[in-house]
C-alpha cells in the first residue's frame, strides 16, 4: 500500500472508522461461467425487439455460451416488455432454471418495483446464477443484496451492445469485454482518471449501488441497501442539480452516507436548469458538502453510468479502492 498524500512515510491503513467496522455477512457468489454455459435473456423492465437484442446475443455466443431467449424478448405492454404478469413470469422462469447460469437484463427503463414483491428467489438461494444489468436493475440488485446475500453484475445490456462488433470503438469493446471478464470469475481491476474533487485515501468493503433515483426510492422498503461498512457507488441521468440535491440529502437522512468504507460518484448526465429556476451549485459541491463531516475516500467522475464509458462492478464482491494524487483504482479482492 501506498501512503496518504502529505503523510509522508506514514503507513496508511485502509479506511475503516469506528461507525462503519461492522461485520460482514457472508455473501453468495454465483459460479464462474465455462464454455457452453447458458445465459437467459430476459426484460423484466422496458421492453424491446428480438431485432435491438441481437448484436448482443450473438455477441455472448462468440464468447462460448448458449442462450435462452425469454418470452418477453419482442414483447411490448405499452413501455413494458409485456405485462406485469408476463415479465414477472419470464424472469421467473429463469431464477428457477437450475441449467441458466446466468440472467442478462436486456434493457432498463422502468418496471421491476412493479414485481420484485411477486417473485420468489427460493430457486435463485438454490442455484445461485449472476443477474446482470443496471439502470431500473438496481432494484434488483439491492433486493438480492439485502435479502439473500446474493452477487450480481452492474453492467451494460442488450441494448449498448454494438451493432457491429468490428465497427465498434475500443471503448466500447472494453466496457462489453468487461461483462465478459465478470463472467468468467477473473478478478478486475478498474481504473479511472484523477479528480481534482477526490478525496485521498484506500479503502475495502463490500461494493454496493447503482442508479440514484432508485436507490433513493427504495429507502424503508424490503429492498432498502445498509451501507454501513461498504463502498457505494452512484450514478444517474436526466435529473436537475436541484433533484440531485435532495437525492443526496435523502442519502445523508437515512444514514447512507454515515459509515462508509468509500463513495465512488460515476456518470451524471444532469438536465439543463429551467431559465431563471438556476440551482446555482455544482454536482461535486452538492456531494461534498453532505461528508464534510466523514473521512472516507471519495472518487469522482468514475466509468460507470448512463455513458459508453460503464464497466461491469461485482455487487456484493469485496473491492478495495485505492486514491491517489495519480490514479484512482478500484480492484475487485477475490
Amino acid at each position: 500500500m501506498g501512503s496518504l498524500i502529505g503523510l509522508g512515510s506514514i503507513p496508511h491503513i485502509p479506511h475503516r472508522s469506528m461507525e462503519n467496522a461492522v461485520e460482514e455477512r457472508p455473501m453468495i457468489i454465483p459460479p464462474s461461467l465455462k464454455p457452453g454455459a447458458w445465459i437467459g435473456v430476459t426484460s423484466p423492465a422496458g421492453y424491446i425487439t428480438l431485432e435491438e437484442a441481437a448484436p448482443a446475443i450473438e455477441q455472448m455466443k462468440s464468447w462460448g455460451y448458449r442462450i435462452r431467449i425469454g418470452t418477453t424478448i419482442g414483447r411490448r405492454f405499452f413501455g413494458f416488455g409485456g405485462t406485469d404478469d408476463e415479465r414477472r413470469a419470464d424472469l421467473q422462469r429463469m431464477m428457477d432454471d437450475p441449467q441458466l447460469s446466468a440472467i442478462m437484463c436486456a434493457r432498463g427503463g422502468y418496471g421491476i418495483i412493479r414485481i420484485i414483491d411477486q417473485l420468489d428467489f427460493s430457486g435463485l438461494v438454490r442455484n445461485p446464477k449472476w443477474i446482470i444489468g443496471f439502470s431500473d436493475i438496481t432494484v434488483l440488485h439491492s433486493h438480492l443484496h439485502t435479502n439473500y446475500g446474493i452477487a450480481s453484475i452492474h453492467s451494460k445490456m442488450c441494448n449498448s451492445f454494438p451493432d457491429k462488433w468490428e465497427l465498434a470503438d475500443e471503448l466500447q469493446k472494453a466496457t462489453i469485454t468487461s461483462i465478459r471478464v465478470a463472467l468468467s470469475g477473473k478478478s478486475a481491476t478498474i481504473s479511472a482518471l484523477p479528480s481534482s474533487y477526490n478525496r485521498m485515501g484506500t479503502a475495502e468493503g463490500l461494493l454496493i449501488g447503482g442508479n440514484l433515483k432508485t436507490i433513493e426510492s427504495l429507502a424503508g422498503s424490503a429492498s432498502d441497501l445498509d451501507t454501513r461498512g461498504k463502498i457505494l457507488f452512484v450514478e444517474d441521468t436526466g435529473e436537475y442539480l436541484y433533484s440531485i440535491d435532495r437525492m443526496f440529502w435523502n442519502l445523508k437522512r437515512t444514514g447512507k452516507l454515515d459509515g462508509l468504507a468509500a463513495l465512488i460518484v460515476g456518470g451524471f448526465k444532469i438536465k439543463p436548469d429551467d431559465p431563471g429556476e438556476e440551482f446555482g451549485i455544482a454536482l461535486q459541491d452538492i456531494i461534498l458538502s453532505k461528508i464534510n463531516e466523514y473521512a472516507y475516500p471519495v472518487s469522482f467522475d468514475f466509468p460507470v453510468g448512463h455513458q459508453k464509458n460503464n464497466f461491469a462492478l461485482k455487487c456484493g464482491v469485496r473491492h478495495r479502492l485505492m486514491n491517489t494524487g495519480l490514479n484512482c483504482t478500484l480492484q475487485e479482492l477475490l
